[in-house]
């Protein structure tokens, strides 16, 4: 449960004025900075030889598991005269995006103990990271409010339940991680949105087109929408898919990279793409939980 971060006993006081800035942080800041470089050392030792290349064996495996690690994200070891353990040193003493990156690789190689993954979620959450370990427990991701990230996560699984909704619960998900994840990728967190919801609202809006998009279920709201009705109630005479319909629309056109021209593509910006991701999560919940209904 997450608690109101108690004000410091100084600033309580009237001892010193409360920081402009408590996080938040992006990167890596000092207070987190020998906190997590002493986690880089443990997870090393923690690594188990038969993961992904690198792990303990001994000093010598120690040491061509933190070469492999270093080659892998092309970092250069801080010295090619002290030999192979250079590379460990590297690791450990990395600062700053650097950091970041070594820790996230070595979640994704699934070699780190639970309870290494459990003690740098609470270096990251104690120290106000921008950064969270993501619920694999394989990555970071940016940090959201919780509520908003559990209503995304309980769309996934909710898609995955159903029976109608295709593949929506796996674009989602892409979508999420490459909107979040450490290397945010916005033209991908895009794309699997609007695949999300095509998935989701094939079997409502298009069930008899196999290559349905949500550019032909718009069409199909606009040439039969007396056929469509959503659970939120309206006035007489009203329109109830309008809701759905605009949130459909908004997603459609908000895609700038679908298309080349001589103009130039335009990518997604991630401040679009994010904002796509949350506007597919609700459309998906709407179509999987039965929320938008067609009519014979």
């Amino acid at each position: 449960m997450t608690t109101t971060p108690r004000t410091r006993f100084s600033v309580r006081v009237g001892l010193t004025e409360a920081p402009e800035h408590d996080g938040p942080f992006d990167g890596v800041p000092e207070h987190l900075l020998i906190p997590l470089q002493a986690w880089v050392d443990s997870a090393l030792d923690s690594m188990a030889p038969r993961s992904h290349g690198w792990g303990s064996a001994g000093p010598e495996e120690d040491d061509r598991a933190s070469r492999s690690l270093c080659l892998r994200l092309r970092i250069p070891p801080v010295d090619p005269r002290l030999g192979e353990t250079m590379y460990r040193t590297t690791l450990n003493t990395s600062t700053g995006h650097q950091l970041l990156d070594i820790i996230d690789a070595l979640l994704a190689g699934r070699g780190v103990t639970q309870v290494l993954i459990r003690r740098l979620a609470g270096l990251l959450e104690d120290g106000g990271s921008a950064y969270r370990v993501a619920d694999t427990g394989m990555s970071l991701e940016e940090r959201v409010t919780p509520a908003v990230r559990d209503a995304v996560h309980q769309a996934v699984t909710d898609a995955a339940a159903s029976l109608t909704a295709g593949s929506a619960s796996g674009h989602l998900a892409a979508a999420w991680r490459s909107a979040y994840g450490r290397s945010p990728d916005a033209v991908r967190a895009y794309s699997e949105s609007i695949k999300a919801v095509e998935a989701a609202a094939h079997a409502v809006i298009e069930p008899n087109n196999p290559k349905a998009t949500l550019g032909s279920m718009l069409g199909q709201i606009g040439n039969a929408r007396h056929k469509f009705g959503t659970a939120i109630p309206v006035p007489t005479a009203g329109d109830p898919i309008a809701a759905a319909e605009a949130m459909m629309r908004a997603l459609w056109q908000g895609q700038t990279s679908r298309h080349g021209g001589q103009s130039g593509t335009v990518p997604e910006t991630l401040e679009a793409a994010r904002a796509g991701v949350h506007l597919a999560a609700t459309l998906v919940q709407w179509f999987v939980s039965g929320a938008v209904t067609r009519s014979p």
